[in-house]
Formats: C-alpha cells, structure tokens, sequence
C-alpha cells in the first residue's frame, strides 16, 4: 500500500514567520507543573534545545518570530465546564497569572518564559500575541498579526504536541497558511491514556505541508 505523497513548503523571508507556542515554564522546566508527564519526551527530543535553535537561527535569518503563549487569569477559573486536560490545567495552576494587566508574581513563575529564552523573545522584535485560552488560536490574535504583515507561511514549533502545535497547525491551515511543523521542536505527554507526542507524528504527516527535524527547518531558514 502506497504511503502518503510527500509535500514541501519553500520558505521566503518576505512571507513566511516562525511561530512557537508555550514556550514556557510549565512545560518546559523541571520544575514546572507538568514535567512529571512531558518531561521524558522533552529530553528524548532535545526540545528545549531544538526550540532554541529555531529562535536564533530566525533571528539571524530575518525571520518574524510570533509567540502564542497560554495564561489563564483568575477569572478563567469560573468556567462552568471543562474537557478533562483544561480540568487538570485549572487544578494544577497551570499558566496561572494574578491579573491580566499587571506582572506581580510573574517572573519566574510557571506562565514566564523558559529563562534561556529571554534574551530572545524580549528583544523588542518578537511579537507576542494574546493568550489562547484552550489548545488552538481561535481564541487569540494569532491569525490577524500574521496577516497585517503579509505572512502566509508558518514554521511551527512549541509545546505541546498533539494540544496547542496540533491545534494551531489545523486551524491555521483552515485560514489558508501553509505550515512546516518541526517534528523535534515540540514533545508530549505520556499518560496511562496513551503517547501524546507519538499521537501527534501521525497527525503532523497527514496534515501539514511539511514535518521536519530542527535542523532541516535551520538549514532551510538559512538557505
């Protein structure tokens, strides 16, 4: 049986931005909330790293980087229902801030960025869309910053898997992006219910233009 046709994604510094999602400590520290479960994935990808690498290499390259990140306010924890992974998010304070419009208690907490990120996400050139509030950008500015700089292509990468990088693969790709997702750049939990980063490969490859290693989409930015 013949497997899928395979598809590429050119990348032109004129439309084409990479976005990272989450890149924060909760997912990405030892010491974040959910490290017992995406850590081991974390690791065997070189994620951290990997998700490093994009970011400077754009930098270099004169990319736009965006970065879709995940808060959640007290006011978001009087949802009156929830799927089962936005259940164990409010339960466990993940991504949780004091107030949408001061930084008290930020720093250094489990919404700030992974410190090794700063320097590059703080540079004053880095566009940092509103908060996603479930998995996808439906609920941000993701889509409308993208298009007010005439970007049409997507390097995606971030955290987590089969959650936010699989939800804003697909629904950018119903907005008419298309989408290099890098395969090595992103990780997922493990959980008695199954692999959520070996859930996401198979989706990855059925749905967008292309999936690639961290040093494929480097060599490509580059060239």
């Amino acid at each position: 049986m013949a497997g899928l046709p395979e598809t590429q994604m050119s990348i032109d510094r004129s439309n084409t931005a990479l976005v990272i999602t989450d890149p924060q400590n909760d997912f990405l520290s030892p010491n974040g909330v959910t490290w017992g479960v995406v850590g081991e994935s974390v690791v065997e990808n070189n994620t951290v790293e990997n998700i490093e690498h994009l970011l400077r290499t754009a930098k270099e390259a004169g990319l736009p980087v965006f970065i879709s990140p995940h808060y959640y306010y007290p006011s978001d924890h009087g949802w009156k229902f929830e799927g089962s992974l936005e259940a164990l998010m409010h339960a466990i304070g993940m991504f949780d801030r004091k107030n949408a419009l001061s930084l008290d208690g930020f720093e250094g907490s489990g919404a700030d960025w992974l410190e090794r990120y700063k320097p590059l996400i703080e540079d004053g050139e880095t566009i940092v869309v509103s908060p996603h509030k479930v998995y996808g950008p439906e609920t941000n500015d993701l889509t409308l910053q993208l298009r007010k700089r005439g970007i049409d292509k997507v390097v995606l990468a971030g955290m987590s898997a089969n959650l936010c990088v699989e939800s804003h693969l697909r629904e950018l790709l119903e907005q008419g992006f298309e989408v290099m997702v890098v395969k090595d750049a992103t990780a997922g939990a493990r959980v008695p219910e199954g692999d959520g980063y070996a859930s996401a490969l198979v989706n990855f490859r059925y749905l967008a233009n292309q999936v690639v290693t961290t040093e494929e989409a480097v060599n490509a930015m580059r060239g």
